[in-house]
């Protein structure tokens, strides 16, 4: 005997019914939860975790750029663009035994700079934003670094990240997170974000991580892209967001 067609009282009852119990829910959803996955990859348990991990995990993050001063730390940023840190501290001791201040830096010529930073890469134009940064500093600043970003993003060779770096680093002043190769990379891997212009991955990062841990935050994800999730061959075996983190190229997975 074929079966009664439903009504459309009984299909609105059986629409209307409650999501399926926890017990009901399909296994891979359950393994997703407890290896850590999320549907929604911002999260804030999700981000909690991942910056209690990455403090964990590197508790003397710090600057790896040498420098005794503000100034030294502009001036070992500026030239740190597209160039690695051992490079530029290979080179900054030198730099400042010859320009020990803005003053002498605003004095030097052009040529006697590029000298110095042949070895940076780039070197004519990052001796032209020095120069152009000594002098600034000198004439309009009374020869000490700014210390907000509105004045520092005056200065010749100074972006959103240098300025960051300035201010979190020098005078230990949170006005955005830092975001260099390294943090964009990761923070893209985790799914903090989907873009990839640095300015709107810097947003996105100040939306979700508390204004305390700017600072730190970028510190350890710049130790973790160095040591754990290198760029070419990332080490997911010994990583601390293994759990956390859902990149279609890992080298390993537990889940």
């Amino acid at each position: 005997m074929p079966a009664k067609k439903a009504t459309k009282k009984q299909q609105r009852r059986t629409s209307s019914s409650p999501a399926p119990s926890k017990a009901q829910q399909p296994a891979r959803a359950l393994k997703a939860k407890a290896a850590g996955k999320s549907a929604n990859a911002t999260d804030p348990a999700r981000i909690a975790e991942i910056l209690r991990r990455l403090a964990a995990a590197y508790p003397n993050a710090e600057c790896a750029l040498h420098h005794r001063s503000a100034w030294e730390l502009l001036v070992a940023t500026i030239l740190s663009a597209q160039c690695t840190d051992a490079r530029v501290n290979m080179v900054t001791p030198s730099l400042f035994g010859k320009f020990p201040t803005p003053a002498a830096f605003a004095q030097a010529t052009l040529p006697a700079i590029e000298e110095e930073i042949r070895s940076t890469g780039f070197y004519r134009n990052k001796a032209k934003s020095v120069s152009g940064a000594a002098k600034k500093v000198v004439a309009e600043f009374s020869g000490k670094v700014p210390d907000t970003m509105d004045q520092l993003l005056t200065l010749p060779g100074v972006a959103r990240k240098t300025g960051n770096v300035v201010l979190g680093v020098a005078f230990q002043k949170a006005e955005g997170v830092v975001v260099d190769t390294h943090v964009l990379r990761l923070s893209r891997r985790l799914g903090l974000t989907r873009a990839e212009d640095p300015k709107r991955v810097e947003e996105d990062l100040m939306r979700m991580i508390p204004r305390e841990r700017w600072i730190s935050f970028s510190h350890e994800l710049i130790q973790h892209g160095r040591q754990i999730c290198i760029a070419r061959k990332p080490r997911c075996v010994d990583c601390p967001l293994e759990t956390l983190c859902n990149a279609p190229d890992k080298t390993w997975s537990s889940h």
